[in-house]
C-alpha cells in the first residue's frame, strides 16, 4: 500500500437494522484526496444489495424511528458549517429535511418508542454574545482549567444539554440546563424517562468522574441515579430497569467497567470481567448493549488483540457469539436474537457489512474489494515472547514479499492503556508497502489482557527501566529470533503519543535504533501537567499531580533521558493538539539540536489535533506518511 492509496478504500459504519428485521441503514466514508476531506453517506442494505441512500458529503448517524418509516440522520452542509444538523428521510426515499438549525449544532440523538419525539444533545452558547467575529475578536475570560479539548477546540464557552424535538410540529423545547454538560441520552420503554451521563460537579475539569442521571421526558428535576464513578453508557432493558456499563470510583482507575443493573437497592453488577466492554478503538454506539427480548445482552468485547461479540445473560454468565481474528466495530441484533447485522474489519480489509442468522454468518457486501485487489496487503503473523518469567508478550510482524533481509521498524501504539490487533491499519500496510518489517507488540500496559497487565506500568515511569519499556526493549531480538528476515543492523522505532514517549525512552536505552520518529509525545511530565486537557492522567499513572512538583515528575520523564539519545530523530506534533501540547515537541527538538543529535520538527497547522494521524485532513496524512518515510529511508534503507 501507498500514501497515495488513503483515498482508495471505504470504511463502513454505524449499521443499524430496520424494524422490518432485514433493511439496514449504515455509513460509508472515504477519503477525497483531492478535496482533502473525508466524504460520509448513509447506505441501505435490502437483502445482500447495498446502494446509497442519501446524497450528502456528511451525513451519518443513521437511526429508523420505532415503525420504521423515517430515518433520522446528522448532516453537515458545508466544511464552514459549525456543526451538524437533524434531518429527517421517509424509508421509501426522496429529498431530506433538515429540522433543526442551532447554532453549534448536534452532537446525538434518540428516538422515543413511539416515534412522535426526539431527545436530542446539542450545545449553545453561554457567553452572552450573538455575532461570531465579535467572539473571535474579544479576549476569553476563563473561568476552568479545561477551556478547550483536543479536536473539539474551545469549549470554556458553551454547555451541551437534552432537548426535545416534537416531529409532528417542529417544535424543540430545552429539557436540562445548568453550568456542566449532558450526553448519550436513553429512553425508557414507556417513553416517559430519559436516562443521561453527565459529570456534574465543580471539580469536573480535574477530574472527569461523574453520574447517571434520570430526567422526565415532559420535564422536571433530574434524579441523580448513582454515586460519582466512570460511567460510559446508560439505557434500559426491555422490562424498563435501567442499566450502566461503569461503577462508582473513588478517583480514576483503569479497571475493566462492569455491566451493572441500577435498582431501589442500589448497584446490582451483572459482570466481573478483566476485559473492557465497549471499548473505545474505534468507537461507536453499537459496539455497547444491545438489548434482546429475553434480557440477555450482547456487547463487543476487547480480548488479546481482538474485538468480539459475547453475549451476558441475567446471571452474569458470558457465552461467545462472534469471533474470529478480526475486529468486531458494531452489532445490531434483532430484538428476538435471530439474527444480527454487524461490520468487522481484519488487517487486509479495511470493513464490511455482515449477516448473521444465530449459527452462521456471511459478508454481504464488497465496498473494498477492488482496492484490497490493487494494495497488495500483507498479512500479519501473530507471535509471544517471553520478556521475563512468567510474563508472555503478544504481538505481530508484517514482512514484504520475498526472502531477503529487510529493516526492522518496531511501532509503538498510543495510550497505553489501547492495544494493536486483528484489524485494519493502514500505518502497517503503509510501511510493509515500503519495504520494512512491521513488528507491532502489546507491552505490559496495554488493554485487553487483562488487569495485572493493564496496571503494571502505573507509578513506574521514574525506573530506571520501567517494566513495560523492558517489553518493548526485547521486542526486537525476540521478533528477529522468530523471523530472521528482520535485520537488526537496520533498526528503526517509531510512536505516537505514549508511543512517542517510548521512542525517546527506547533510544535512550539501546543506541543500536538508527532511525526514530517521535510522534505527539509526552516528553516531561512537569509541563504536561499544566497544559493537557486531560490533567485527570498524570495522577492515574505517576501517583503524583502537578503540586508535587518535579521532585516527582521529572523523573518520569523522558526528556531527562534525552542527552543519552545518539538516534536521527524526526519529531511530529500538531499545534492544535491539546491532549499534549505543542511545547512537548518543541522541548524535545530543541534538546536534541543542542546536543548535535541529527533532528527535524514537523508541524502541522492548527487545524490538527493530537488524532492527527487517525482523522487529520487527508492531505495532511499523506504528507505525514511520506515525511516518515523519507526519514526512515534516509537512515534504514527501506
Amino acid at each position: 500500500m501507498r500514501p497515495d492509496q488513503l483515498g482508495d478504500y471505504r470504511v463502513p459504519s454505524d449499521a443499524h437494522l430496520h424494524p422490518d428485521g432485514d433493511t439496514v441503514a449504515f455509513v460509508v466514508t472515504q477519503m477525497d484526496l483531492e478535496a482533502d476531506e473525508y466524504v460520509s453517506s448513509i447506505w441501505m442494505l435490502d437483502g445482500d444489495v447495498a446502494r446509497p441512500f442519501t446524497t450528502g458529503r456528511r451525513d451519518r448517524s443513521p437511526r429508523w424511528s420505532s415503525d420504521g418509516s423515517t430515518l433520522a440522520f446528522l448532516r453537515t452542509e458545508g466544511a464552514q458549517d459549525p456543526g451538524a444538523q437533524l434531518a429527517l428521510m421517509p424509508f421509501g426515499g426522496g429529498e431530506a429535511t433538515v429540522v433543526t438549525s442551532l447554532d453549534i449544532g448536534v452532537s446525538d440523538f434518540a428516538w422515543s418508542p413511539e416515534g412522535d419525539r426526539i431527545a436530542l444533545v446539542a450545545a449553545e452558547h453561554v457567553d452572552g454574545i450573538d455575532d461570531d467575529d465579535e467572539r473571535a475578536r474579544r479576549p476569553r475570560r476563563i473561568h476552568h482549567p479545561a477551556f478547550r479539548f483536543d479536536d473539539k477546540g474551545w469549549q470554556y464557552d458553551r454547555r451541551a444539554h437534552l432537548w426535545i424535538l416534537d416531529v409532528t410540529t417542529g417544535a424543540l423545547t430545552p429539557l436540562t440546563g445548568g453550568d456542566h454538560d449532558e450526553g448519550s441520552p436513553a429512553w425508557s420503554p414507556d417513553g416517559e424517562t430519559i436516562a443521561y451521563l453527565s459529570a456534574a460537579d465543580d471539580d469536573r475539569w480535574l477530574d472527569p468522574r461523574g453520574y447517571v442521571f434520570t430526567v422526565p421526558a415532559a420535564g422536571g428535576q433530574p434524579l441523580r441515579m448513582t454515586g460519582r464513578g466512570s460511567w460510559s453508557w446508560v439505557g434500559y432493558g426491555p422490562d424498563g430497569s435501567l442499566f450502566a456499563l461503569g461503577d462508582e470510583l473513588d478517583r480514576m482507575r483503569l479497571d475493566a467497567l462492569p455491566l451493572q443493573r441500577l435498582g431501589r437497592d442500589g448497584l446490582e453488577r451483572i459482570t466481573d470481567l478483566d476485559r473492557n466492554l465497549m471499548p473505545g478503538h474505534p468507537p461507536g454506539v453499537l459496539a455497547g448493549p444491545r438489548f434482546l427480548d429475553d434480557g440477555t445482552v450482547h456487547c463487543v468485547l476487547e480480548d488479546q488483540g481482538t474485538e468480539r461479540v459475547v453475549e451476558i445473560h441475567p446471571d452474569g454468565s458470558v457465552e461467545p457469539v462472534v469471533g474470529g481474528r478480526r475486529v468486531v466495530t458494531g452489532w445490531d441484533p434483532r430484538p428476538n436474537g435471530s439474527g444480527a447485522v454487524f461490520t468487522a474489519t481484519t488487517p487486509t480489509n479495511p470493513g464490511e457489512v455482515y449477516r448473521w442468522d444465530g449459527t452462521g454468518e456471511r459478508q454481504v457486501t464488497d465496498l473494498n474489494g477492488d482496492f484490497r485487489r490493487n494494495a497488495a496487503l500483507v498479512e500479519p503473523a501473530e507471535f509471544t515472547f517471553e520478556s521475563e518469567p512468567g510474563v508472555d508478550i503478544h504481538g505481530w510482524v508484517l514482512l514484504p514479499p520475498g526472502d531477503g533481509d529487510v529493516p526492522l521498524l518496531l511501532n509503538v501504539h498510543g495510550g497505553p492503556a489501547t492495544q494493536y490487533g486483528w484489524g485494519f491499519f493502514d500505518e502497517f500496510q503503509v510501511y510493509v508497502g515500503a519495504g520494512y518489517g512491521v513488528v507491532a507488540v502489546n507491552p505490559r500496559g496495554s488493554s485487553g489482557y487483562g488487569d495485572t497487565h493493564v496496571k503494571t506500568p502505573q507509578g513506574r515511569w521514574g525506573d530506571e527501566i520501567p517494566p513495560d519499556h523492558a517489553d518493548l526493549m526485547r521486542a526486537p531480538d525476540a521478533a528477529a529470533q522468530r523471523f530472521p528476515r528482520l535485520d537488526l543492523d537496520r533498526l528503526g522505532i517509531m510512536g505516537g503519543s505514549y508511543g512517542g514517549l517510548s521512542t525517546v525512552m527506547l533510544t535512550s536505552m539501546d543506541q543500536r535504533y538508527r532511525s526514530a520518529v517521535a510522534e505527539r509525545g509526552v516528553y516531561n511530565w512537569v509541563s504536561f501537567a499544566g497544559t493537557t486537557d486531560i490533567p485527570w492522567f498524570v495522577p492515574l499513572y505517576l501517583d503524583a499531580d502537578m503540586v508535587d512538583g518535579a521532585d516527582i515528575l521529572w523523573p518520569a520523564s523522558t526528556l531527562r533521558r534525552v542527552r543519552e539519545v545518539t538516534t536521527p530523530t524526526l519529531v511530529i506534533h500538531s499545534e492544535g493538539d491539546h491532549r499534549c501540547h505543542v511545547e512537548q515537541a518543541q522541548q524535545l527538538f530543541m534538546q536534541l539540536y543542542r546536543q548535535g543529535t541529527k533532528t527535524e520538527l514537523l508541524l502541522f497547522p492548527e487545524n490538527e489535533g493530537h488524532e492527527m494521524s487517525r482523522s487529520g485532513t487527508p492531505r495532511h496524512r499523506v504528507e505525514r506518511f511520506e515525511a516518515i518515510l523519507e526519514w526512515h529511508g534516509a537512515h534504514i534503507g527501506g
